[in-house]
């Protein structure tokens, strides 16, 4: 697939038809998130596989908020993503470099997350980006160090079915040229 196709393909899926994902394939999808850029290189994006059934059951349980439990219902892995707090956009001794501070370390897990999503959907899987999770009942259940800020929780599983992708803004509405 191209680059392209790639991006097209990637949807935010909410229906999954149970398939596994290999521990290969999930250290292919975080090498390739690995890539991405970072502020001075510092690389703090964490990844924390959520695999086995049991466990998967009890992070949808106590993390999914909302209808998300019902979105993730046969995935075949979760992978909440953080970041090491004030490092990305601190000095050396933990001071923010600028006034984003911590909003670094976002765009960064950002940027990480989005390359991991886009080998998952080269690879043949479908993701789903979950924002509104219960981030302390996730650091719980996986046990998330209190240094590292939960960004998100990426369900991946093979889709059982395509979503129909809302349109785009045009791009007058988004771009401006100097």
């Amino acid at each position: 697939m191209t680059l392209d196709e790639v991006v097209r393909r990637r949807q935010s899926i909410r229906k999954y038809d149970g398939s596994a994902v290999t521990r290969e394939e999930i250290e292919q999808m975080v090498a390739c998130a690995q890539l991405a850029p970072s502020w001075k290189n510092s690389q703090t994006s964490r990844f924390h596989v959520v695999m086995t059934a049991d466990k998967l059951l009890e992070a949808r349980q106590k993390g999914m908020l909302g209808r998300n439990f019902d979105k993730t219902e046969g995935v075949g892995t979760i992978i909440v993503q953080t970041f090491v707090g004030n490092v990305a956009g601190h000095d050396l001794h933990g001071n923010p470099d600028n006034e984003l501070g911590n909003g670094w370390g976002c765009y960064d897990a950002g940027a990480s997350g989005m390359l991991l999503q886009l080998k998952a959907t080269q690879l043949g899987f479908a993701t789903l980006v979950i924002g509104i999770r219960d981030a302390e009942a996730l650091r719980a259940v996986l046990g998330i160090p209190d240094e590292e800020i939960v960004t998100a929780a990426i369900a991946v599983g093979k889709r059982k079915e395509d979503a129909n992708r809302p349109p785009r803004k045009p791009l007058d509405e988004i771009v401006r040229f100097y």
